[in-house]
């Protein structure tokens, strides 16, 4: 199978493009007319024609996405350029059917759909292989800053003194780093389920739980059906690393770390929260929030948000995505 190098499936891509075609529509018809109502009446004429012939090409390039995963690239490009001939076919009969062409131009129509697809293609497969670098980066920057030096070394030591007193509770522990060490060096992946990058938080959380002790207060609410929901690798575990770094870490008495997944229709809405005692969060540079911001960006376009607060003590980094 070859990659498949556009998605027409994102509400983010069809608003760009709908935006993108009318402003050329806008500008043709310039050339032919002069005045005000002129180019209001004929603007009008090329958008009926142009945007049902531009919907009919995103949903036709959507619906055969299986059929186009298992096509070279060079077939998927072709592909591509005539369904946008076809669509401006469509375009133009929409026009003579309702009578606002004397003379139907298809030719034209189908040479002018075929272009734009051509168009709409490239600006995809440019956009596609920007994720690529981009996701690579990431991946590297969270690779770094979970297993940094310090954070290594605090779990070897808390190994070391549970060898002789609790050896099943040192196993339990070099296990829980091992999961950790084979999914950061693991193939990147563009995607992973939300389940895995949930059972690699609790591999995290069991390693800190040792070492803070009743410190750490961990809470689950965990909704089995938002499970599916597609995520970038490696993106929950830097905010379940922030909520124990700023809220469990700088505090004598401790935190609380919730985690929570919650499915609503066809959104799933993942919250990351720790509570913040007074005079002893700590703020960091936010680099950790910028990068799930950026990826989650990459993944899920405009389906996919990241927002995160403190509010009455209670610091929340909230995640919403598509299902």
């Amino acid at each position: 199978m070859h990659p498949y190098v556009f998605d027409t499936c994102q509400s983010g891509v069809v608003l760009r493009a709908v935006l993108f075609v009318q402003i050329i529509v806008m500008v043709a018809s310039l050339f032919e007319t002069s005045g005000w109502r002129a180019w209001s009446a004929y603007a009008a004429t090329l958008t009926g024609a142009a945007l049902p012939g531009l919907l009919v090409w995103l949903l036709s390039v959507c619906l055969l996405k299986r059929v186009f995963d298992r096509l070279p690239v060079r077939a998927q490009w072709a592909l591509s350029l005539a369904l946008g001939g076809v669509a401006g076919l469509y375009g133009c009969a929409m026009l003579a059917w309702v009578g606002l062409v004397a003379e139907a131009p298809w030719l034209a129509s189908a040479a002018s759909g075929a272009l734009l697809a051509a168009v709409i293609t490239t600006s995809l497969f440019w956009r596609a292989r920007a994720r690529m670098p981009a996701g690579t980066t990431a991946r590297l920057a969270e690779l770094q800053a979970r297993i940094r030096p310090h954070f290594l070394f605090n779990t070897l030591n808390s190994a070391i003194s549970l060898v002789r007193e609790e050896p099943a509770r040192a196993e339990s522990l070099l296990e829980d780093l091992s999961e950790l060490f084979r999914h950061a060096l693991a193939d990147p992946k563009e995607a992973v389920p939300l389940k895995h990058e949930l059972e690699l938080a609790r591999h995290y959380l069991a390693i800190e739980q040792v070492r803070f002790g009743d410190r750490l207060r961990i809470e689950w609410n965990i909704d089995e059906t938002a499970s599916r929901a597609k995520l970038p690798p490696l993106i929950l575990q830097p905010l379940v690393e922030n909520a124990v770094k700023h809220g469990v870490e700088p505090s004598p008495s401790g935190a609380t770390v919730r985690i929570s997944t919650q499915r609503r229709g066809d959104m799933v809405v993942i919250k990351v929260t720790n509570t913040v005692p007074a005079g002893t969060g700590t703020k960091g540079h936010g680099l950790a929030l910028d990068n799930v911001r950026q990826r989650l960006r990459l993944l899920h376009d405009l389906e996919g948000r990241f927002q995160s607060a403190l509010i009455n003590g209670v610091y929340q980094a909230r995640l919403e995505i598509p299902l």
